[in-house]
């Protein structure tokens, strides 16, 4: 597991750049963007239209009416996100916790960010009564709640919200007012998606939610840059409404230069048609990753500390602060100290919870499966291919070094 640390993390609030152990890139896939790499010319502002009506594809085969004109494509989901802000304008309200990169964009704009708290069985929703009385505190103090930004299938904390939770967020949201981005970048990656049902905001309010998706969660290599975003169909009594926002969002991304690398488009459109290859790679990695988070979760529960089960994804957010007489002794009082320790310890990034809007004093803790599955190519292909992962030398020995740097906390 010992990886070499990423020096220089940068100021508290942004998270650390972190190696990414990816599995091997798919052949089909490594063949085209191979195929592409003479292409000079990017793709337009918003993608072309072979990759746009992929990305339509995509949408419709999960129920959800959309056409090339809906989608905007964009080099990776923070600058899809910076250019979404910036269409929409006003406050930023985002549960708590939430992913580490999706602040920052609001800041950068120099807009008001409010994390709102989750209920207690899963993250990435706001509680909507808490939702209800942070939007109404805000506008008593001259705020503009314009933009609730939430993940049904969560980031940190590896969580699926149930569709009842995802229904009054989203129903509270729109009532005041709100437009709701949803990020639902990993809502392919369910560990058991037979036993988890997941329901989307836009299937709940069509016409006030525009839906984003990384494709790097579960389609592509993370570095190949490439991000969609389903902007609500065109309606022509709405049309004046929603036709402006999306022709915003292709100004900021033409003002920033940010267009999807013309080498990568091929690819990417290739892996949102879902082939076979493809979309059983996606399956088997969701699996794979289900199993690992599950081994480090019982190792996080034997420690003393907890943690909610993780259903989808490719983290555990861990809350330490059962340990925190044994992590005083070793000098570690708040999150900050927690992620320079656990860093060190694992010699992998382990993210403290004060970069995904958690309180600084709330020993909470990111970690990424990532860390499990080898250290060369060849182990993590020997990790994607086995029936049990857990049984492999390298990935027992990475876990047990995980369950020891947690044990001797205690």
């Amino acid at each position: 597991m010992r990886q070499t640390a990423p020096d220089g993390r940068g100021p508290v609030y942004h998270g650390p750049p972190g190696p990414d152990p990816s599995l091997p890139v798919l052949p089909g896939l490594a063949a085209l963007l191979a195929d592409s790499a003479r292409r000079t010319d990017p793709e337009p502002p918003g993608g072309g239209p072979v990759l746009r009506e992929a990305a339509a594809g995509y949408w419709w085969r999960r129920g959800l009416r959309t056409h090339p004109e809906d989608v905007a494509a964009a080099p990776g989901a923070p600058v899809l996100l910076l250019a979404l802000l910036a269409a929409h304008g006003g406050d930023l309200l985002l549960p708590r916790p939430c992913p580490v990169w999706w602040t920052p964009q609001a800041r950068l704009l120099g807009h008001p960010a409010y994390h709102v708290p989750t209920p207690a069985e899963c993250g990435g929703v706001p509680d909507p009564y808490a939702l209800l009385e942070t939007v109404r505190r805000v506008r008593a103090e001259g705020g503009t709640p314009r933009v609730l930004l939430l993940s049904a299938v969560d980031d940190p904390t590896g969580t699926v919200a149930p569709p009842e939770s995802v229904r009054e967020a989203c129903e509270a949201a729109v009532a005041e007012g709100l437009h709701v981005i949803s990020d639902e970048t990993w809502r392919d990656t369910l560990h058991h998606p037979e036993e988890d049902v997941f329901l989307g905001p836009a299937e709940m309010c069509p016409d006030d939610v525009t839906v984003l998706v990384d494709l790097g969660g579960s389609l592509t290599p993370a570095a190949w840059p490439c991000a969609v975003a389903r902007f609500p169909p065109t309606d022509p009594s709405r049309a004046d409404r929603w036709a402006d926002r999306r022709a915003r969002v292709l100004d900021v991304l033409t003002l920033l230069g940010a267009v999807v690398p013309g080498p990568v488009a091929p690819a990417a459109a290739h892996a949102l048609d879902e082939p076979g290859d493809v979309a059983r790679r996606a399956r088997r990695a969701a699996a794979l990753h289900g199993a690992l988070a599950a081994a480090a979760h019982r190792a996080v529960l034997a420690s003393g500390a907890f943690a909610r089960p993780p259903r989808a994804g490719r983290h555990l957010y861990a809350d330490l602060g059962p340990l925190r007489a044994g992590l005083a002794a070793r000098g570690v009082t708040d999150s900050l100290e927690l992620e320079d320790h656990l860093t060190g310890r694992l010699g992998a990034p382990a993210t403290g919870g004060h970069r995904l809007g958690d309180e600084l004093g709330a020993l909470r803790v990111r970690f990424g499966t990532g860390m499990f599955l080898g250290a060369t190519e060849e182990e993590r292909a020997g990790t994607l291919a086995a029936d049990d992962p857990t049984a492999l030398p390298h990935v027992a020995r990475n876990l047990a070094e995980f369950g020891a740097a947690l044990e001797e906390l205690g």
